[in-house]
């Protein structure tokens, strides 16, 4: 990790030396019980390397050991507890994982997950790379040859143990204080009072109104204050379930949500390509019905990330930006919305609003094979995007922001991609203080842009009008992108650069220098989480004009580009995304589908202009009240710092 990689490369050599030479010494007390064989990756021995012996009691292994320049592995990676049986208790102190290997069982364990390592079991510090093989020592050959002295001997190394215990504990108290001391001095620390996270505490009944981060894995408790994991989502009695995303790891979603096997029916919508669609189609619960939307135009995807979970209750709705894969949901800087919404009354199905308009309009253009399932109270019902009219959705307290493949004009021109953001903005009054304020991009993956598009692009997110009645006017936009370093320090290292992709070409535009801006995101602990989340927002300082929380990169193929004299607008994938707004405060936030305590007595906000009570949205480094008499302000846990930082060219 990232204080560990400065630690090490900054020792000095003398004291290098000198820590190495002290650890020999007190080893030669200790009662050693086997060792660890490198192996090369063909699992043979690595005559190359020396055996490390493996003592009784508290055994550290880590980049000291590998013998080769690994910033992935941590200088205290796995400590292994011997047993007097010759057995070894594992426990993993770093943030990458490490696998046990027994026969031709893997086991992977994550950050202080425990396993046993017995003999013969191979270690993989890095799934797939530095292999190690656990032998146990020869015991018998041993006490025989110093059979004469045991007595001794063992009382000795009862007191011996005991002190290199100590003195071990008090060299790891040292190399902390001395990481610390680093971490403060190349301004790495988190400090309490930029831990705005830990004091993020919003009342069920007022969740819609903001979103929330996905928990990570490795991080301080305080950085996953308010934080979810997908079984905060999919819980209770679920009776359909229709899961949209990219890239879905059946294995995976079922060992942590074992009830999407045993619901009446799951819809999995996806973007998988040939192979993993094969593993899908040949292993999925009988229960689960896949369909990979249609796209009509080359070089599209199938990339919304949203659950629709029907209950006796009523509708849990959620957007995301998480694919359905462990590391998306475990490593990765990610963002959750989600509102429940009540069953409409039988006798006024017909109540529409914008939210269901926008919703149903979307699910239309997936055309999935309509299927029928037996719900309590309703029978045998045709699920079809028609079914999803019998919700009432009057207080949802975000708009959807969708794109979907096509060639669009007419009418069609302002329903999808950036023109359908730029027409709900044009409908809204922000404060005077977001005239000419600036803009955020914050994605994981860069399309092939040129500055026309950019400039089409920047028109629709400034769109809406002051106080006045004035158009807000152009921002100016900044593009927040974590730098090499950040990957490499990462929580994954290396790895999580498979998750921001975009061909060097694409980045090195020069039009686009003057955009790029730094991840910052003490406040959330996540700088070492690389993002994921894609955000879109304009803000004034900690003041929040509006935020956009989507599965849009910042790509044509996304949000689409204006054709034709601008007549028409060309998107190649689905996307999906909620846009927060200000607004005036109404009931209805207050009904959940799982807490029957929950009903519709709790407050949401409303899109019209009453200004009994206004909502106005913060991030969580707001400095200030909370609420006012007329004003209440909303936090959203915007992952990274604004504003943001731009690069210079000293990095």
């Amino acid at each position: 990790d990232i204080y560990q990689a400065t630690f090490s490369a900054s020792l000095p050599s003398p004291f290098h030396i000198a820590h190495v030479s002290k650890q020999t010494s007190m080893e030669t007390s200790r009662v050693k019980i086997g060792y660890l064989v490198p192996l090369t990756n063909n699992l043979e021995q690595d005559s190359s390397l020396p055996n490390l012996p493996i003592f009784q009691g508290l055994n550290i292994l880590g980049r000291n050991d590998i013998h080769v320049a690994d910033k992935r592995v941590s200088r205290k990676h796995v400590t292994l507890h011997g047993s007097t049986d010759g057995s070894a208790h594992a426990t993993v102190e770093s943030s990458n994982p490490v696998v046990i290997r027994n026969g031709d069982e893997r086991k992977k364990l994550c950050y202080q997950e425990k396993g046993n390592v017995v003999d013969g079991d191979v270690i993989e510090l890095i799934p797939g790379y530095h292999f190690f093989k656990y032998k146990l020592e020869n015991v018998k050959q041993k006490c025989s040859v110093e059979f004469h002295e045991s007595v001794l001997v063992e009382e000795r190394v009862i007191v011996e143990t005991q002190e290199v215990g100590l003195k071990r504990k008090r060299q790891i108290e040292d190399d902390e204080a001395y990481a610390r001391t680093l971490q403060v001095e190349t301004g790495l620390a988190f400090h309490k009072d930029s831990e705005e996270i830990r004091h993020f505490s919003v009342p069920k009944d007022k969740l819609p109104l903001t979103f929330q981060l996905l928990r990570v894995r490795g991080l301080p408790s305080w950085a996953n204050t308010s934080s979810v994991s997908i079984g905060d989502v999919i819980r209770g009695n679920v009776l359909l379930a229709v899961l949209s995303n990219y890239m879905v790891d059946m294995d995976w979603l079922i060992s942590v949500c074992p009830n999407l096997t045993k619901i009446s029916r799951v819809l999995v919508l996806h973007g998988e390509g040939d192979g993993t669609l094969h593993h899908l189609e040949k292993n999925k619960p009988a229960n689960w019905t896949l369909h990979k939307p249609p796209l009509p135009i080359a070089y599209g995807t199938h990339h919304s990330k949203a659950m629709l979970l029907v209950y006796p209750r009523g509708l849990r709705v959620v957007i995301h930006t998480s694919n359905l894969i462990h590391v998306d949901w475990n490593n990765k800087s990610q963002g959750l919305w989600m509102q429940d919404f009540p069953w409409k009354d039988k006798t006024d199905q017909s109540r529409g609003c914008g939210f269901e308009n926008d919703l149903i309009d979307y699910l239309n253009a997936l055309k999935w094979p309509e299927f029928s399932v037996n719900l309590p109270d309703f029978g045998n019902v045709k699920i079809n995007p028609s079914f999803f009219k019998k919700f009432d959705y009057s207080s949802a307290a975000v708009r959807l922001i969708a794109s979907v493949p096509g060639y669009h004009n007419g009418p069609n021109l302002k329903k999808w991609g950036h023109m359908k953001l730029r027409t709900v903005l044009q409908e809204c009054i922000f404060g005077k203080e977001f005239e000419n304020s600036p803009l955020v991009y914050q994605f994981s993956s860069l399309g092939s842009l040129d500055e026309k598009w950019m400039a089409e692009f920047a028109l629709s997110m400034s769109s809406g009008q002051s106080d006045d009645r004035k158009p807000l006017g152009l921002g100016k936009a900044q593009i927040i992108w974590p730098s090499v370093e950040d990957v490499r320090c990462s929580l994954e290292g290396y790895a999580a650069g498979s998750a921001i992709p975009s061909p060097q070409k694409n980045v090195e535009k020069d039009f686009l220098k003057k955009y790029w801006a730094k991840w910052k995101a003490s406040h959330t602990g996540r700088g070492r989480a690389m993002p994921h989340i894609k955000t879109f927002t304009r803000h004034n300082g900690q003041k929040v004009a509006w935020f956009l929380l989507t599965s849009a990169n910042l790509s044509k193929a996304a949000w689409g580009a204006l054709q034709k004299n601008n007549s028409q607008l060309m998107i190649r994938s689905y996307e999906l995304g909620v846009l927060f707004l200000p607004g005036s405060v109404k009931d209805g936030c207050g009904f959940s589908c799982t807490d029957i305590d929950h009903n519709l007595e709790g407050r949401c906000l409303s899109s019209g202009n009453d200004q009994e009570c206004r909502t106005k949205l913060v991030t969580l480094c707001y400095q200030g009240s909370l609420k006012t008499d007329s004003t209440e302000l909303i936090p959203l846990p915007l992952p990274y710092e604004l504003p943001p930082q731009p690069y210079t060219s000293e990095g």
